[in-house]
């Protein structure tokens, strides 16, 4: 069964997709979290008792529409669980005050049209594409495979290192004109060891190579450089939002932090399609752009100190 998590104020929403009615399904006990910010997961299964009995009472189609599946939960079980197609889980959130329920509703109805939904869906279809085996590994070539990927249709530039110099949350990324020899200088970095590996990918992160989409494209190749090389890839749901930009904040100057992240969630099951797809989610969760002015500031002075030094 395909597996989707999307994240909603930092929560997840879990969806499964139903080969029979060919749709995906999203789970109400998640939903209710995320719309209430509720963590506790007896909470929100007491919640939606009481919504689904006044529901009941008023005759209402969304019971009915109520199908269930079995979910991943935190424990790694699977347990039967209430989940509702696209258009119950709309209905659902206008039971919920106009304010958080409209916003619900609009992150939800969006999220899919969006340059990163779009993005997603292919990021997705790429396990299961043959073109994943004809990528260069460890290679500038490959990471703009892997960005066009990505990105092709989406971008009239995906795919082509950048020739503008480029700036976030206030941070100028390095200048376009000695981008060129510093990924050649990245791209001979060994890759013999977890540690030579992380360094790479630090680099290359710092390097930033395209006008947008760097992380994302970033951490499929880090994956694939670990998966060739040491016969590993990242569970990249193991690692903490918050900490792994930290993480990343940090890496200019000492990468022993995001390197002790990535060690602790590698896992040898490198040909597990939920794994790589949970890792998408992950990776697309990660861009949401609370974390990443302070990480651009950081980078920002590494890159000062490191033209000063010289």
């Amino acid at each position: 069964m395909k597996i989707s998590i999307r994240f909603f104020n930092d929560k997840e929403v879990r969806a499964a997709w139903n080969e029979e009615n060919s749709k995906w399904y999203f789970s109400v006990l998640d939903i209710i979290g995320a719309i209430r910010k509720e963590d506790n997961y007896e909470k929100c299964r007491n919640y939606w008792k009481y919504l689904k009995a006044k529901l009941k009472k008023e005759n209402s189609e969304l019971v009915s529409a109520t199908t269930q599946l079995k979910l991943t939960a935190a424990d790694g079980k699977k347990y039967m669980s209430d989940a509702l197609d696209s258009d119950g889980v709309i209905k659902l959130a206008a039971e919920f005050p106009s304010k958080v329920g409209a916003e619900f509703i609009g992150w939800f109805t969006r999220s899919d049209d969006t340059v990163d939904g779009k993005s997603k869906q292919k990021a997705y279809a790429l396990f299961d594409s043959s073109f994943i085996d004809a990528i260069e590994v460890g290679t500038v070539k490959g990471l703009q495979q892997i960005h066009a990927y990505l990105f092709g249709g989406l971008y009239d530039f995906a795919g082509q290192i950048r020739t503008l110099n480029i700036a976030k949350g206030g941070f100028a990324f390095a200048p376009a004109m000695f981008l060129q020899d510093n990924l050649l200088l990245i791209e001979k970095m060994p890759e013999d060891t977890l540690e030579n590996i992380v360094k790479k990918y630090v680099e290359m992160n710092v390097a930033h190579p395209f006008m947008e989409g760097n992380g994302r494209s970033t951490r499929i190749w880090l994956d694939l450089i670990l998966k060739k090389n040491l016969k590993k890839c990242t569970d990249w749901s193991k690692i903490d939002k918050k900490e792994y930009f930290t993480a990343m904040q940090e890496s200019p100057m000492d990468s022993s932090h995001i390197y002790e992240l990535i060690k602790d969630a590698l896992t040898n099951d490198i040909n597990n399609r939920k794994i790589f797809m949970k890792g998408i989610d992950y990776s697309y969760y990660y861009e949401q752009v609370d974390c990443l002015v302070s990480m651009f500031n950081s980078i920002e002075s590494y890159l000062f100190r490191k033209c000063v030094l010289k």
